[in-house]
């Protein structure tokens, strides 16, 4: 085995620090080709709302991208980075992509993003039903050593396989894993996570990160323990790496800076019954833009709307034409928005837009 990738201090002190971390949509246009103008867009308005990194070539981007006819992986990979680059930052911020496929094309994906400055690789576990768990960590052991891996329990519903609690306790002990997102939208399933890395030794070392976009404030709020051999394990999950938050970012930052304070005020801070019920505030929300009551098969189109109406976009068009809001999600959208308007970023967005847009086609 090689030596495995590490973080710089500055990103491991973020990435453990907790932050927001949103998957990044891709912009097109009404030809259903990448918008350069508005792809950059999205990157500068995360960039301002406060977020400490990105996640591209995700579920969100939209995985045709690496279908050899359309090529948008490298594109998109790209520009985020010229974007975060040219932003000068006085501060670290992470760019996180997406890793899939067979243990071939993961390899290519992860060294292309590590060529392009990226510091972690998402590495999806979805597409390989046949592989047993044993073949899934030989592979995330060799993408390792490429780029640090930011594990990734995504839900069945959209590409995802169950995965055990060994599965996770060995994940956890392999070198070079420095985070994991747990989305599998299942109490008993981010259980098994949590657990499996307070189990290793390594669990100092690994950020945790929600992805179920279903029960956010919740997974921000609690601390969870469990036993070992008579000695008492506690760990948090620190932030998010969530498609919700690729809309409404700027509050999503003030939330995780809310809930932070609250933690560092200790045990003995009273969690606001405002703060629980704005979580389930989200909640519905998220029901309305991800689309669960259709196995969320409008969740991109949803995310596309919001910031089509906020005019980052200037449409909701996937590279899949039949990828479109599902009967009546629109009126849930409407429903949403006129319920919750605490919720949005739209005045932000609004103050700064024209300048993120320069160049597009308006």
């Amino acid at each position: 085995m090689n030596a495995v990738k590490e973080l710089s201090r500055e990103a491991r002190e973020l990435l453990m620090g907790g932050t927001v971390i949103p998957a990044h949509p891709l912009a097109l246009d009404a030809s259903r080709r990448l918008d350069e103008a508005r792809q950059r867009a999205l990157t500068k308005y995360y960039l301002a709302s406060g977020a400490g990194g990105i996640a591209v070539g995700v579920h969100t981007t939209q995985f045709e991208i690496r279908e050899p006819q359309i090529g948008l992986y490298e594109p998109v990979l790209r520009l985020a980075a010229e974007e975060v680059s040219a932003a000068h930052l006085d501060r670290p911020f992470l760019k996180i992509a997406g890793i899939c496929g067979p243990t071939k094309q993961a390899l290519a994906e992860a060294e292309l993003a590590a060529s392009l400055g990226y510091e972690l690789g998402l590495v999806s576990m979805g597409g390989l039903d046949d592989w047993s768990e044993e073949q899934l960590l030989e592979r995330v052991q060799a993408i390792t050593e490429v780029i640090p891996v930011f594990g990734f329990y995504l839900q069945p519903a959209v590409g995802g396989r169950l995965l055990s609690y060994s599965f996770w306790r060995s994940l956890a002990d392999l070198p070079g894993v420095a985070a994991i997102k747990i989305a599998p939208f299942n109490r008993y399933q981010t259980l098994d996570v949590v657990r499996a890395v307070c189990g290793s030794e390594r669990r100092d070392e690994i950020a945790l990160y929600t992805g179920n976009d279903d029960n956010i404030v919740a997974d921000l709020l609690t601390k969870y323990t469990f036993r070992f051999g008579g000695v008492t394990v506690e760990k948090e999950i620190v932030g998010g790496l969530l498609g919700h938050w690729a809309v409404w970012t700027s509050k999503a930052v003030e939330l995780l800076e809310e809930i932070k304070a609250l933690r560092r005020e200790g045990g003995n801070a009273a969690i606001p019954l405002e703060l629980l019920t704005r979580g389930q505030e989200i909640t519905d929300v998220n029901a309305a833009l991800f689309d669960p009551a259709h196995r969320f098969r409008g969740s991109i189109a949803g995310i596309h709307e919001v910031l089509r109406r906020q005019g980052l976009l200037e449409g909701r068009w996937c590279l899949n034409p039949q990828e479109e809001l599902s009967p009546g999600q629109l009126e849930e959208i409407d429903r949403v928005y006129a319920a919750y308007p605490h919720l949005n970023d739209d005045t932000f967005i609004g103050r700064h837009l024209d300048a993120w847009l320069e160049g597009a086609k308006r």
